[in-house]
This record gives structure tokens, C-alpha cells and sequence, in this order.
């Protein structure tokens, strides 16, 4: 039996649990460049120093699936945040649980508009970018860790198969 994810607006409030909402939207922006710009300032905790860890910047390129969608894995970060803000104004989705053991009876999913980034605390399960539309861009902040680690050391993956979880196709996608 198939458990359907009822989609959540993502707001500042409801991703809480799982990390930050990244927008301009409610922040009072800082003038800057003589007034040409303006800086909405220190939107997201980065915390990617563990064991050694750095802050990386990166480009990932996500197509979108078939809806509805079974979702196939769930993966968390143990030692650094992961910031994602997309780049190509579309809407897509978001889909996480919180940190600790893996309660597949948490899980929730919020459509995010073409505006919002996220960026998961640590620890956070979250399921790989659900794209909507057409193949879309992230500019992705996440950490990098010295050459010595072993690469599983900051990324745990549990599969869903046997929790039967899926997401709809999202009106007006």
C-alpha cells in the first residue's frame, strides 16, 4: 500500500524541524553598492566545520521525474549542512524527515516555490531535488571534507521500498 505525501507550502515555520528556508521574502534588505543592490544578508547557518569539514559551492542539475513519483531513498548528512537554492525560477519539491533514526511515519513534503531555497540542519533525511517542469539548476553550498575521509562518512542512505511513499503530481506542474 502506497502512503501519498500531501504537499506542504514551505514556509520559515513548518521547515523549522528540518533546517532553514532560504528567501528574500520578510528580510529587510541591507543597501548596498551605492544603492544599486540589495543584500539580504546571512540567510543560512552554514556548519560544515566538522571534522575538518569546508564549505563548498556547486552546480547541480536535476531532472524532473514522472508523477506521481515513488520516492526511492532518503539520505542525511551527519557532518554539514546542505544548502540548495534554485536557479531557474521553478517550483519544485522538497521532501524530508527529521534528524535521528529514520521514522518513515515523519516524513513530509513541501512544493517550494521558484524563490526558496532550503538548506537542511544536519542530520536532516531528505530525498534527492523533485523537479517540476523541466530539468532545473541549484546552486548547492555543502561540505567538503579533508581527502582522508572515507567518502560514506557524511552521507547516510536508508531506501523507502518497503514504506511504499509517494508524492502526486503537484497542480499545476
Amino acid at each position: 500500500m502506497t502512503r501519498i505525501l500531501p504537499l506542504e507550502p514551505l514556509t520559515r515555520e513548518a521547515f523549522a524541524p528540518f533546517g532553514e528556508v532560504i528567501e528574500a521574502a520578510g528580510i529587510t534588505p541591507i543597501p548596498i553598492n551605492y544603492g544599486a543592490t540589495s543584500r539580504y544578508h546571512d540567510l543560512a547557518n552554514i556548519d560544515c566545520a566538522a571534522q575538518g569539514g569546508s564549505a563548498i559551492v556547486s552546480l547541480f542539475r536535476s531532472t524532473p521525474p514522472a508523477y506521481p513519483f515513488t520516492l526511492k531513498v532518503m539520505e542525511n548528512h551527519p557532518l554539514g549542512t546542505q544548502a540548495f537554492m534554485p536557479l531557474s525560477g521553478r517550483p519544485w519539491l522538497v521532501v524530508v524527515a527529521p534528524p535521528g533514526w529514520f521514522d518513515a511515519g515523519k516524513v513530509r513534503a513541501f512544493r517550494a516555490r521558484g524563490d526558496q531555497g532550503v538548506n537542511f540542519a544536519r542530520g536532516t533525511w531528505h530525498h534527492f531535488n523533485l523537479t517540476l517542469g523541466a530539468a532545473s539548476d541549484f546552486l548547492v553550498i555543502d561540505r567538503s571534507g579533508p581527502a582522508s575521509e572515507k567518502p560514506d562518512d557524511n552521507c547516510t542512505e536508508v531506501s523507502l521500498e518497503e514504506f511504499g511513499l509517494a508524492v502526486e503530481a503537484p497542480h499545476g506542474a
